[in-house]
């Protein structure tokens, strides 16, 4: 009992020395608010680990600055009292072109983890991507509702597991496998090595309970790196995207093309969808901005498959900008583990409420009632040539 009392004495002496906890959620105003609420709260290891880059962190920097540098043509005077934000994606309809992006280890963030924000991402009609590294298992997240869920996808040396994880998905009732391709070698997270990053012993990889891939071994390094190292496998290439398409029924997204060249590969591959990535800008330093590669993705494309994008987002202005550039949709990572350390599902639902209402606000200041209103003339970017007024 005088552990309990002191325990809770030092809680309350704690608030009061952060008072940011103290902060009503119906008082943060945007998505970037949530980071600075998790930095306070998680661990050094935790925080850095979901919110470094790679090496200088120069992609990382730019996943923000590059929207900084499109602008807005607004059309006026449209009657815009009645805007529809719902889009189909790979046959299913959702609320809006806003989905969760797969990102690992979500009870480092909170308790209830992956199960909080498949639970948030139903409240709010959209789609969650449950990452390999999940540390709640695919049965547990399909059993939180009957939400609409993308699996993403490391592919591993050992075959046999990943046919099973796979198979595991398609049973669950998750609806696309998201195939991650820019992971042969785990990038130089300096943050990590530093941190000498490991996962919780309490918590494990949840999609390889049972086996030794479920827990991280502690070495003098990233722990992450080293497991990458030893399990994922580095011949990863086109032929085992058509591997993959005789173990599943299920659509495949290729998540981590940025160029023109493997846009054309991806379509020869008859994949279902591409999302633009640089993985969050933990992989190869001093690629461009997910934003700045998109269009040439889209023209490479030619509407035969929807392009998605992640990397960067924190405005519904960002989610304008993307979709007028020719995405089909955005996916969020950070804005989601920030919010989940921050108040749980209570947290990323309320992210998800603020892109939401921000891109509504967006759309009816540049004059569009629906997504199929949003072209590419409602942008200029600074690699456009001088414009000439498109005709009325």
């Amino acid at each position: 009992m005088a552990e309990f009392v002191e325990g809770q004495m030092f809680l309350k002496h704690w608030l009061l020395e952060h008072p940011v906890y103290l902060k009503k959620m119906d008082l943060i105003t945007n998505v970037s608010e949530f980071e600075a609420i998790a930095k306070q709260k998680l661990p050094k290891m935790v925080y850095d680990y979901y919110a470094s880059g790679a090496e200088d962190q120069w992609s990382l920097k730019e996943n923000r600055n590059a929207f900084s540098r499109i602008l807005f043509r607004p059309r006026i005077l449209r009657d815009v009292s009645k805007i529809d934000l719902t889009t189909n994606v790979l046959g299913f309809d959702i609320s809006m072109p806003i989905m969760i992006a797969p990102t690992a280890m979500q009870k480092m963030a909170h308790p209830e983890g992956e199960n909080a924000t498949a639970k948030a991402a139903l409240a709010a009609g959209t789609i969650m991507t449950l990452s390999s590294w999940a540390t709640t298992s695919i049965e547990e997240v399909a059993s939180t509702g009957p939400g609409i869920r993308f699996f993403q996808l490391y592919v591993i040396k050992d075959r046999n597991v990943v046919t099973q994880q796979v198979r595991r998905a398609e049973s669950a009732g998750f609806k696309a496998i998201a195939l991650t391709v820019d992971t042969a070698m785990l990038g130089r997270r300096e943050a990590d090595i530093k941190n000498r990053f490991t996962l919780p012993p309490h918590l494990e990889l949840k999609n390889f309970h049972g086996l030794k891939l479920g827990k991280l071994d502690k070495t003098d390094d990233s722990d992450l790196a080293f497991y990458v190292a030893l399990q994922n496998d580095r011949s990863l290439n086109w032929k085992d995207v058509k591997w993959l398409q005789t173990i599943t029924s299920l659509p495949i997204l290729l998540k981590g093309v940025l160029t023109s060249e493997d846009t054309k590969l991806a379509i020869q591959a008859g994949v279902s969808g591409i999302i633009v990535s640089n993985h969050g800008a933990r992989q190869l330093d001093y690629v461009p901005a997910t934003i700045t590669a998109l269009e040439e993705v889209v023209k490479a494309a030619g509407g035969k498959i929807p392009v998605f994008l992640d990397g960067g987002v924190r405005r519904g202005t960002d989610v304008f900008k993307a979709l007028a550039l020719g995405a089909s949709g955005v996916f969020i990572g950070r804005p989601v583990v920030y919010s989940l350390a921050a108040d749980g599902e209570a947290g990323v639902r309320k992210v998800l409420e603020i892109l939401r209402d921000e891109f509504q606000l967006t759309m009816a200041l540049c004059g569009c009632r629906s997504l199929k209103e949003i072209t590419r003339d409602h942008v200029v970017a600074e690699w456009d040539r001088p414009r000439i007024a498109p005709r009325l």
